[in-house]
């Protein structure tokens, strides 16, 4: 049988950064909170079989806010940290059967709302043809000069050579198993995202260009930008 697609939506974080008086997950942009464009984004596309939303047990918005799509569920298990959410939701979904440990699980921040639906599809396509299971991330090489901060003071302490490096985005897709397995291997201070705990397994994942359109929202500057993406999306 054909392993299906399962996109995982941690949503327990706070965003502080954000500056709202609610989490930035639940943020309304264009009359609908953040974390719903998120799931309609993959509900729209017909290559995912479930998606599994991971929240905190103490979450007080999410029946109010958030109309869930058939093929959707929430899940109550979110941690203090990205990595600890995503564990625990991997943990809860392969014990009670709910996926296959042969799945893919694409990995996806709540509050990256415009994901394109051809870079999803673009991942999508890499994944197919990832005989070897190494997994796959969307990223954009970087293209902006890269300056190194000195230790002390916010002044240039060299340039960085930007050959060669990209920038992550997510989703960021791998077998249930094998995600699973790094996870509970990795100290989850130390990673910054899910291809880092692969990469500690000795595994290099498949770079796939994403999208400067998937911007993550950090700040509330970020709102603006998002709200015209919506409003002009590519499918």
């Amino acid at each position: 049988m054909k392993p299906h697609n399962i996109a995982l939506l941690p949503a327990a974080g706070v965003g502080s950064r954000f500056g709202a008086n609610i989490p930035k997950q639940y943020a309304r942009l264009l009359n609908k909170p953040v974390l719903q464009h998120t799931i309609d984004l993959f509900a729209a596309n017909p290559r995912i079989s479930q998606i599994a939303v991971v929240v905190s047990p103490n979450d007080e918005w999410f029946d109010d806010c958030i109309a869930l799509p058939p093929q959707a569920a929430v899940y109550r298990v979110g941690g203090n940290s990205r990595a600890e959410s995503i564990a625990n939701g991997l943990t809860y979904l392969l014990h009670h059967k709910m996926i296959d440990e042969t799945d893919t699980v694409l990995v996806h921040d709540a509050a990256r709302c415009c994901l394109p639906q051809t870079a999803l599809n673009r991942l999508l396509d890499a994944l197919e043809q990832d005989h070897e299971n190494r997994g796959a991330i969307l990223a954009i090489p970087v293209a902006d000069t890269l300056k190194r901060q000195t230790p002390n003071a916010p002044h240039i302490a060299h340039t960085v050579s930007r050959e060669y490096l990209w920038q992550a985005q997510t989703p960021q897709a791998f077998q249930a198993a094998l995600l699973h397995h790094a996870l509970q291997q990795a100290d989850w201070t130390q990673i910054t995202d899910d291809a880092s705990a692969i990469e500690l397994l000795g595994i290099q994942p498949i770079l796939v260009e994403g999208d400067s359109r998937n911007i993550k929202l950090t700040r509330p500057d970020d709102a603006r930008l998002a709200a015209y993406f919506l409003q002009n999306p590519d499918n």
